[in-house]
């Protein structure tokens, strides 16, 4: 399965990439239970689909201490190891349980900038089958204004079928 998604030729159109490449999502983890192997794969799949993805992963619940962020699953250069609840795009995503969309990362009060080069970024909650917060899902640019309503549309949608619903 993974040698023919490596071989597809997606859509220009950017709504419907991400249509293609969420089904291709869904079809490579039917029936794969394994929660990092579900982040690892959704984390290559989206990072080798899109230009604008500079930096693409999960940074997960801390279940030891609840409050924090602890970087899993990417691509790109290296991430921070922790993000406390509330600090930064990504502890504001996990803090409010919303998502983020950041055209300007330079501006968004608390900033954490793991790689300088990045200059926007979105960031989804992630929720687990009982509907509580257990990772967000960060992407970075080295675009400014590299994220819009398509990019949150789809992620919240791949998010959801990939997370939220038992295997």
């Amino acid at each position: 399965m993974a040698e023919a998604f490596n071989d597809l030729t997606l859509p220009d159109e950017k709504a419907r990439r991400y249509e293609v490449v969420a089904k291709e999502i869904a079809a490579v983890l039917a029936g794969e239970p394994n929660v990092v192997a579900r982040m690892a794969t959704v984390t290559s799949m989206l990072a080798n689909s899109f230009d604008h993805y500079f930096w693409t992963g999960f940074y997960v619940v801390d279940p030891l201490r609840g409050d924090e962020l602890v970087v899993g699953p990417y691509q790109g250069t290296l991430g921070c190891m922790r993000i406390a609840f509330g600090r930064g795009v990504c502890g504001t995503a996990a803090a409010t349980r919303t998502i983020q969309l950041v055209e300007d990362v330079h501006a968004f009060p608390g900033h954490i900038a793991c790689d300088g080069r990045s200059a926007s970024e979105i960031v989804a909650p992630v929720f687990g089958p009982d509907g509580a917060l257990m990772a967000v899902f960060d992407v970075d640019s080295d675009r400014p204004a590299a994220f819009d309503a398509v990019d949150r549309d789809w992620l919240e949608r791949i998010l959801a079928a990939t997370f939220s619903h038992p295997v």
